[in-house]
């Protein structure tokens, strides 16, 4: 009985601590709460951020600063859902996106949860949920 117990408890556990999670966009995008706000992850719950020196639709970020902070493509077959949309980049692929504003990865975030790029040179955020 007490085994029986210990998995109930554990079932509730990571009920209560998923139930706080979406998946968007087939599951490319989540939510993760980090340091008290709902901040978007990708696949892997890995911090996204957005770039002040972007536009709605349109990443301003390429050659050196894509390789610090790799874009979040969107597979060949994606399609935009609700506040998700995607944004065509100048090598062809797309990106996704998010009220417009394009989604980013920090190369220096090396596990889930962490949020080492949030305010880097005064321009770059967590993308949090609204």
């Amino acid at each position: 009985m007490k085994l029986a117990s210990v998995f109930g408890i554990a079932a509730l556990a990571l009920l209560a601590s998923s139930a706080f999670a979406e998946d968007y966009v087939g599951g490319a995008i989540k939510t993760a709460e980090i340091g008290g706000k709902e901040v978007l992850t990708d696949a892997k719950g890995m911090t996204l951020y957005t770039f002040d020196k972007d536009a709605p639709g349109v990443t301003n970020c390429y050659d050196k600063c894509a390789v610090n902070w790799p874009p979040l493509l969107a597979a060949a077959d994606a399609a935009a859902e609700g506040d998700f949309t995607l944004v065509d980049r100048t090598d062809g692929t797309r990106m996704w996106a998010y009220k417009g504003w394009p989604l980013y990865l920090w190369i220096e975030d090396v596990a889930p949860g962490e949020t080492k790029g949030d305010g880097v040179g005064g321009v770059w955020h967590t993308a949090v949920e609204q």
